[in-house]
């Protein structure tokens, strides 16, 4: 018999492939998805286009830089002058008409003022708050009663103490005093009003009774002596009237 045949598969050795001489084993495909092949194209595109690479803050120095180069320097211009009409150096003197009045008494408190609707109901409104002057005239000695709002400056009562008029406390505060005033100018027109103050506390209230009280006595003198001048005046010009006919005939 002839022997036992050997069975098993033939196998062909397989031979490493050869290099082909100048060519990389690997395809460029291989790179590309690494991103090898890909930065390499990318750096030919970048030095093909020359000056317009780099990043945008570097192009927009560049455009910055040819742009003030081309601009030339404006020319200088004329030195023209133009005088103000109105200078505001200049210092407008405000008028208050106290210019010629001495300041003898100043406490700052709140006004009110009686009023009365149609049906003949009465109410106190507020008038203002602010600093209550005194104000005594240089030339005459005549003293009137100021008042000014805060911030405003606006005038919410303006009246002398005249030798009729009365002071009296009010009955809901130890506080507040209250007269009448037969002719306040504050709004323009002379006007018969019933006003009242009221003081930060009772000490004050007292202190401007005292000097209320006080200028409306030596309102009586300066009054007085003011009513003999006139009476005086017009005497002496009933006696010109008198002397007239007998200087003609």
């Amino acid at each position: 018999m002839s022997s036992t045949e050997n069975t098993e598969p033939k196998v062909e050795a397989t031979k490493p492939a050869e290099a082909t001489e100048g060519k990389p084993l690997t395809s460029a495909s291989v790179f590309s998805m690494f991103g090898g092949g890909a930065k390499k194209e990318k750096k030919d595109e970048d030095e093909g286009r020359g000056d317009v690479s780099g990043s945008a803050k570097a192009q927009r120095e560049a455009a910055a830089a040819a742009k003030g180069e081309d601009e030339e320097d404006p020319p200088d211009s004329e030195d023209v002058h133009f005088e103000p009409v109105h200078k505001l150096t200049e210092k407008v003197k405000t008028v208050t008409h106290e210019e010629s009045e001495e300041e003898v008494f100043n406490m700052r408190c709140k006004m009110f003022k009686f009023t009365q609707d149609s049906e003949g109901k009465g109410e106190w409104k507020e008038r203002g708050t602010g600093p209550l002057r005194l104000l005594k005239h240089k030339e005459n000695g005549k003293i009137r009663l100021v008042m000014r709002r805060d911030k405003t400056l606006k005038v919410c009562a303006n009246h002398y103490i005249t030798p009729d008029m009365t002071i009296a406390p009010m009955s809901t505060s130890d506080r507040a005093w209250l007269w009448n005033v037969g002719a306040d100018v504050s709004e323009g027109e002379p006007e018969a009003i019933t006003v009242s103050v009221r003081v930060a506390n009772a000490e004050n209230a007292q202190l401007f009774k005292e000097a209320w009280l006080k200028a409306q006595k030596d309102n009586e003198t300066q009054f007085a002596l003011a009513k003999a001048e006139e009476d005086k005046e017009e005497e002496s010009k009933a006696e010109e009237k008198k002397d007239e006919p007998a200087s003609s005939s």
